[in-house]
């Protein structure tokens, strides 16, 4: 069965951040609030957690995780950007936008995909998100917890809880969040391709 921690929005209890902190390191997968809807995420270096993560979402190798950076900083520490995104992306963030941009090689090829080479990074606007990712001291691999069939993020922590109960390790609570995705941009030819429009305001990339 999911744990369910119940953590303060704006100021979340360091108590519990370090017991997800400390669950995600043993290699838990875990549902989790954002900006743009709840998501499931675990570490980078979980192999089981990524292909848990397919299993629940019902996708096949070609999905494009995406990597939660806590800053600008470590997000070009995973992605290459050159000049004519640098300022773009910069501007967006921290907020409700995914960039599918080259990796780098400290990414796992297993994230990438198998083709391109690409990975999706964000930086989300949300703190207990935030928080987290300061707390873990890594990027976090996240996917939108969007089910089979369903075109819009789960948003409630309990109906989670009750759903997924026994396929992930850790429900986050930290009340009702949006429904709508992110807005995803692929940089990856050096001009801003809409993939799918959401959250975040796609004319700024048009």
């Amino acid at each position: 069965m999911a744990r369910y921690l119940d953590v303060h929005p704006d100021n979340p209890q360091p108590r519990l951040l370090q017991q997800i902190v400390d669950a995600l390191n043993d290699d838990a997968l875990i549902a989790y609030p954002t900006d743009s809807g709840y998501a499931l995420g675990c570490r980078v270096g979980n192999r089981a957690g990524r292909d848990r993560i397919l299993a629940i979402r019902g996708l096949d190798e070609r999905h494009h995780f995406t990597l939660l950076c806590r800053d600008f900083s470590q997000l070009g520490q995973m992605v290459h950007v050159d000049n004519s995104a640098f300022r773009a992306i910069r501007a967006a963030t921290p907020g409700p936008y995914t960039f599918i941009l080259p990796a780098m090689p400290e990414v796992p090829r297993r994230l990438m995909h198998p083709k391109k080479r690409t990975v999706g990074v964000r930086i989300p606007d949300h703190r207990l998100v935030h928080d987290l990712l300061d707390a873990l001291g890594e990027p976090l691999l996240s996917s939108s917890l969007i089910l089979p069939g369903e075109t819009e993020p789960r948003t409630m922590g309990w109906e989670i809880k009750e759903e997924l109960d026994h396929q992930i390790d850790i429900v986050v609570e930290a009340g009702e969040t949006p429904a709508e995705p992110t807005t995803v941009v692929d940089y990856s030819s050096g001009v801003p391709e809409l993939v799918r429009r959401g959250a975040g305001d796609p004319d700024r990339f048009a």
